[in-house]
């Protein structure tokens, strides 16, 4: 995969990391230490570790919207084993070579028989069971699918989770109301399908409309709004 046009919106550095860990519903320090990489003493100096995810922006202070999908991908590995970052960044370098790939979490090549080899090759560094391994995929595969792609494989859509993902079960099926697209909004959240931005809904909201008023001036389901209450307000 390259991403080489320069007017592309998914490589446009557009959110903070406190904002980009609201909307992926995981620890602002976590998402840090993915992006920036992590301080550790080494010979009475402090290092900074490499990175997990290569931020498109120069000044390594916002994601782009690839790089929060980057993200709500590898947080899939966290929900299952938490983060043990010198395994994963080995991982991930393995599948960086494998496929020649400078984004392999979202690479058309990892939706297909890449994750099978992320999966067995995380699972030797860490000495996971096949049966462990099974249940990566199948945690993998469920964020996988609330990413749309376009015709070149390439994501152009997050449906971001609305409700609790920090268990270590598979998170379930929530409902696709809720979207992320580069092109509309500046990226923001959205009710799919209307482009009618989540914070609008959940401003009134919090300004003391009830929901009834809401579903009737959006001229939207109830589930709808309830969806953007629950999105903004994690």
């Amino acid at each position: 995969m390259a991403f080489k046009t320069n007017d592309d919106p998914r490589l446009v550095p557009a959110y903070s990391v406190a904002e980009a860990a609201h909307y992926l519903r995981m620890h602002k320090a976590t998402l840090r230490s993915w992006v920036v990489g992590r301080l550790y003493p080494a010979g009475g100096q402090t290092k900074r570790s490499r990175p997990l995810i290569h931020l498109d922006d120069p000044t390594k202070q916002y994601l782009s919207f690839i790089n929060l999908v980057e993200a709500h991908v590898l947080a899939a590995i966290r929900r299952r084993h938490g983060v043990k970052l010198p395994k994963v960044r080995k991982a991930l370098d393995y599948m960086r070579r494998q496929f020649s790939a400078e984004h392999p979490l979202i690479d058309q090549a990892f939706q297909t028989d890449g994750l099978d080899l992320f999966v067995e090759r995380y699972g030797e560094l860490i000495n996971t069971s096949r049966e462990g391994q099974h249940a990566m995929k199948e945690i993998i595969g469920v964020y996988l699918k609330r990413i749309e792609w376009d015709a070149k494989g390439l994501p152009i859509k997050l449906y971001p989770f609305t409700r609790d993902t920090q268990s270590d079960a598979a998170p379930a099926s929530d409902p696709r109301v809720v979207v992320m697209n580069p092109a509309i909004s500046f990226g923001r959240p959205v009710i799919a399908g209307t482009g009618i931005p989540v914070s609008s809904i959940y401003e009134r909201y919090k300004a003391g409309d009830s929901v009834a008023d809401l579903v009737r001036d959006f001229r939207l389901e109830t589930s709808a709004i309830e969806e953007a209450i629950r999105c903004e307000a994690a």
